[in-house]
């Protein structure tokens, strides 16, 4: 019998957490992620599907939603990345399928992403050492499409200039963790 035990995107058991004057990196195993897609012709009944099952309305170009138990923000036209507590929506994917119906295309996300929440004073700092993402004008919940390094990512406002997840691809999660680490050396 096999004994398999889940790691991080970094290959550890327990998240990293890297701590800077001004500024902490932490890895976030902890959310389940699924991509949802209105299909063509359905648009209107996707929307009005998952606003019943998520409690909101899906978020417009450039906007997202920070929720309880749901979050999301918008990826592309008719496209949404939903995020929820892994403990409790592990089979998020599923779920959404089975309340969205033939109106979407809904696919697993949680181990295509990796995602580090960077908080503090210094968030500035660094982020602009490593993107052109104007983070001073970003509201909470807004998101936005960045190359950060040579990667496509997601920056997601939290707390605005205070506190944003970046998702990245989680095959390049050590570059992308190895890029934060970086920045922040030197920014703080």
């Amino acid at each position: 019998m096999l004994n398999l035990k889940p790691i991080t995107a970094l290959g550890a058991e327990v998240p990293q957490v890297d701590s800077f004057d001004g500024l902490e990196i932490a890895e976030r195993a902890d959310f389940a992620l699924a991509s949802l897609a209105a299909r063509q012709g359905e648009e209107v009944l996707c929307a009005t599907k998952a606003q019943a099952y998520l409690g909101f309305a899906l978020p417009q170009p450039g906007q997202g939603s920070l929720a309880a138990p749901f979050s999301a923000f918008w990826m592309g036209p008719d496209q949404w990345m939903i995020a929820a507590p892994h403990d409790r929506h592990e089979d998020l994917a599923s779920h959404l399928k089975q309340a969205l119906g033939e109106s979407a295309s809904v696919s697993e996300q949680t181990d295509g992403w990796c995602r580090f929440d960077l908080s503090g004073a210094g968030l500035q700092a660094v982020l602009e050492r490593l993107c052109n993402a104007d983070l001073a004008s970003m509201a909470a919940g807004e998101a936005r499409r960045v190359r950060l390094e040579h990667l496509g990512c997601f920056i997601w406002c939290l707390e605005p200039s205070q506190s944003v997840a970046i998702l990245g691809p989680r095959s390049s999660a050590a570059s992308l963790h190895h890029a934060l680490v970086g920045a922040a050396k030197s920014a703080l």
